[in-house]
């Protein structure tokens, strides 16, 4: 079993003369800092993306790899979507990290600035798509309700404003 498996594994105290508070900071475009120093290790980045999660009492963005856990800095979403996959009616979303997992259903929205939003990871965190990424959407895309939706897996899947409305 890993120390993550126990139910006290959030409340445990750091280790002697370590904080969980880091230095690491997810900016807006995807990159991970380390203090002010870019992380380029590709094997590093891979592993940071993957390791986000919520803290599951203060809901604070946290990197978490089933033996430790501290807090991280997230300017803007906590993952992001680097490719689209698939052909319609099927999409897989490509997730910072080279996660891949099938495009949900519900959960996508269209910000002021034009960038989409929506939510992977079963829901759990919110991914902005790349510019690249966005462009993919194309085959997918389709007018609704004088809006616009996502075709996949046969549904129609509405691209709600941030006012929640399409």
């Amino acid at each position: 079993m890993r120390p993550a498996d126990f139910p006290d594994f959030f409340h445990r105290a750091p280790p002697p003369g370590q904080s969980r508070v880091s230095r690491i900071r997810l900016d807006a475009a995807g990159r991970f800092w380390d203090g002010g120093e870019l992380v380029r290790h590709e094997g590093v980045r891979d592993a940071l993306a993957t390791w986000i999660k919520k803290h599951p009492d203060d809901g604070r963005y946290i990197l978490e790899n089933g033996y430790d856990w501290l807090y991280l800095e997230v300017e803007d979403t906590p993952c992001f979507v680097t490719a689209v996959r698939g052909g319609p009616p099927e999409m897989d979303l490509v997730l910072l990290g080279n996660q891949v997992e099938p495009a949900p259903l519900t959960g996508w929205t269209l910000r002021p600035d034009g960038s989409l939003t929506v939510l992977v990871r079963g829901g759990a965190l919110e991914a902005r798509l790349l510019p690249s990424a966005q462009s993919e959407l194309g085959p997918w895309l389709v007018e609704h309700e004088g809006g616009y939706a996502l075709r996949i897996r046969d549904q129609l899947v509405p691209i709600t404003g941030p006012d929640g409305r399409r």
